[in-house]
């Protein structure tokens, strides 16, 4: 055992102190290789050497390299190495988390993670919250929760409010709560990205008139697109005042609540009737590393409580958490402890400073980037992502979206950066995420020389 841990920790080392010599976009004739790679079962074993020469060769190069420095597409992810050391125990001891009972200390240890996080977005004691495997199954929760608390059984007339730059999981955690899509309102952005109020009071109003149940509203704080922040706080207002639960996608954003710099920008989230977070995007944790706060716990609780002859009696719910009570999962993982390592190791003051430095570096870039020739910044970085588009003189729309769609391409081809696109506002924008905590100033000016080239090529051959 010990030989087979150091040759992978030995293989996983090499890996991670070559990350910005890899590609950062290494999928390539990704077709033929997975058809070459279909097998039947193997009757017998392979060396592990020679399986480890084809991940770290062949397979693991084949993909968007985002843990790289330079990953500055869609959201990065960190992949803090003390995090896997965390998941390496939790599965070499393989201790039952489900329930209570099973592993107290344990699930003590998840508890005080979520309790910590509860601290950090400013939520009242008597918040309860779980850990999911992202911010999908985290939406789900809080979408079952509202539904539970406004419909009951009589969920057919229920409607969910949102502005159409939300996440796509929205609209899927309703249909697997049993709302339908007809039932979802994508309530078109203002020209910010945000979620409109006269229009969001409108479509409420409207629906209460035609015999509807508003029952929700999702909020957005920092969406994928281009990073906006809705009004948290006239949302909250409006959800007291009109008997709605208000969740807040805080899945990209939330964790900027931990800088001075943001947290007013965030205004509101605090009200929030339950909250998604992604700490494998915010705290740099492992892909699969989700989380749901409810503000009042009971609610969560109430979700999902449940028992049977073969369990044994639950602790008292005020005194102890127990995972299987306030999520969907009895058999599990130990996704806290990764959470609970990580943070213990560092402390919650190093996570500030990173975020803080991600933010200060997204700023710059945003600044840098509005000075370079036909750059058309669609919205400043509330938080640390930024979208823009490309123009000049007598340019249709068409042809701002293809340069803008060939500067991105061009860009990454480069190799030192990778950035992305999406489609917002009626346009195609570029975008920039800075969240990895291995992304410092150097990528910056790599990201702003590289981005110049490019425009200047294809401006050049376009205009």
């Amino acid at each position: 055992m010990r030989a087979m841990a150091d040759t992978v920790v030995a293989r996983c080392v090499e890996h991670i102190t070559t990350l910005p010599q890899q590609p950062l976009y290494g999928v390539c004739d990704a077709e033929s290789l997975c058809r070459s790679m279909r097998e039947p079962s193997p009757a017998v074993g392979t060396p592990l050497e020679s399986l480890l020469d084809d991940l770290f060769s062949t397979y693991i190069p084949q993909s968007f390299n985002t843990p790289s420095p330079g990953y500055l597409a869609y959201i990065p992810g960190g992949g803090l190495f003390p995090a896997a050391l965390a998941d390496f125990i939790a599965d070499t001891t393989n201790r039952y988390t489900g329930i209570w009972q099973a592993a107290p200390a344990l699930v003590q240890l998840e508890a005080n993670a979520l309790e910590w996080l509860r601290e950090w977005m400013h939520f009242p004691a008597g918040t309860r919250g779980v850990f999911t495997t992202g911010g999908s199954m985290a939406t789900f929760n809080a979408v079952l929760c509202a539904r539970e608390q406004y419909l009951g059984a009589d969920i057919r007339p229920g409607v969910i409010y949102t502005s159409d730059q939300v996440h796509h999981c929205v609209i899927k955690s309703a249909k697997l709560a049993g709302i339908m899509p007809d039932r979802v309102r994508c309530i078109p952005a203002d020209a910010q990205f945000h979620l409109p109020m006269g229009a969001l009071r409108d479509a409420i109003a409207k629906d209460r008139r035609d015999g509807l149940v508003p029952f929700m509203v999702v909020s957005n704080a920092g969406t994928t697109n281009t990073g906006a922040v809705d009004p948290l706080d006239e949302i909250a207002d409006l959800c007291v005042s009109e008997l709605l639960w208000h969740h807040v996608d805080g899945a990209y954003g939330a964790f900027f609540q931990l800088c001075d710099d943001t947290r007013d920008v965030l205004r509101g989230l605090d009200r929030a009737d339950s909250l998604t977070l992604d700490p494998h995007k915010g705290m740099f944790m492992p892909y699969g590393t989700g989380a749901l706060l409810v503000r009042d716990g009971a609610r969560l609780r109430a979700a999902h409580e449940a028992t049977a002859g073969y369990l044994p009696e639950m602790p008292s719910p005020d005194d102890f958490y127990d995972p299987s009570q306030h999520g969907p999962d009895l058999s599990r993982g130990f996704p806290g402890l990764r959470m609970w390592l990580t943070i213990k190791l560092y402390g919650a003051d190093a996570f500030r400073a990173a975020i803080d430095e991600k933010r200060a570096l997204a700023v710059d870039a945003a600044r840098r980037i509005a000075l370079l020739p036909h750059v058309v910044l669609d919205a400043p970085p509330e938080l640390s992502l930024f979208p823009f588009h490309l123009t000049w003189p007598g340019a249709t729309l068409a042809q701002e979206d293809a340069a803008t769609r060939e500067v991105m391409a061009n860009t990454s081809k480069r190799g030192r950066v990778m950035i992305s696109g999406a489609s917002a506002g009626g346009r195609y924008v570029g975008r920039v995420c800075v969240l990895s905590f291995r992304t410092h100033a150097r990528q910056i000016d790599d990201l702003v020389e590289d981005l110049g080239h490019a425009i200047r090529d294809v401006v050049g051959s376009m205009a």
